[in-house]
């Protein structure tokens, strides 16, 4: 097994962007593809660690770009400057992870019908707002999400299978948004599942995440636990599009 890599620039809405793909070499083919939305800091070694940790597994994995090449912030005010434009713009947000998505189906490396997405934070919403778009990704895993839905797109169905994956402590999607988004996607149709994980608060599959006061908090236990749920979740919508390979902990 040897883990590849390479960048990969697109472009959309006048935007430069910047993905990292990670497959592993051994593998000869196509095979599943999983693209990873970012956090609110932007695409960086958190999100290209886990596409190398799905290469790992026979996936390929991809983790895309929401603000542009080479744009990251460094703080959680820089942070919230880039997110705030997408936030507000949710078409925009929506148009974009669709793009990442066709991007990565027109890899050598990916099975364009067995193309599945997660996300971590904004990338949470990021890939929920994919769901809500109509894509026909196999699946979409919200993780430690933002939940809030656009009002454009009420009333669409979702086509794509969804699991989220919560601390149900999260300052940031309280239990009402996770009531919110049980009834969206069920008047949408959608194959839904929600695992919540008591005494657990945002950002905690992230082993940096050590502030309380913001409500982020790494948890080894929820981390283990979202880590199995992602697992069985990727295993059960690639066998229903076709094989799949097995998986490790993510």
């Amino acid at each position: 097994m040897t883990i590849q890599t390479r960048l990969v620039e697109y472009r959309h809405a006048g935007q430069v962007l910047e993905g990292f793909l990670a497959w592993d070499d051994a593998l000869a083919g196509p095979r599943p593809a999983v693209a990873i939305g970012h956090t609110w800091a932007g695409r960086g070694e958190f999100e290209q660690d886990k596409a190398i940790a799905l290469a790992a597994q026979g996936f390929t994995g991809f983790a895309i770009d929401m603000y542009g090449q080479g744009i990251r912030g460094s703080s959680p005010e820089e942070n919230t400057a880039l997110m705030t434009p997408l936030m507000q713009d949710r078409q925009l947000l929506q148009d974009r992870i669709v793009t990442a998505v066709e991007v990565l189906r027109e890899q050598a490396e990916t099975d364009p019908a067995r193309v599945a997405a997660i996300g971590y934070c904004f990338g949470g919403l990021c890939v929920l707002d994919l769901a809500r778009s109509g894509s026909d990704v196999v699946g979409v895993v919200s993780i430690h999400g933002l939940l809030g839905a656009p009002e454009h797109a009420r009333g669409r169905p979702i086509i794509a299978s969804v699991l989220c994956l919560h601390g149900y402590d999260d300052p940031m999607a309280q239990p009402d948004d996770l009531l919110a988004l049980a009834s969206e996607l069920t008047a949408a149709g959608a194959d839904w599942q929600v695992h919540a994980f008591g005494n657990t608060v945002h950002a905690f599959t992230n082993p940096a995440a050590n502030n309380p006061d913001m409500g982020t908090v790494y948890s080894e236990a929820a981390d283990k636990r979202s880590s199995i749920a992602l697992q069985n979740f990727l295993q059960e919508v690639f066998a229903q599009a076709g094989t799949g390979p097995g998986s490790k902990r993510l």
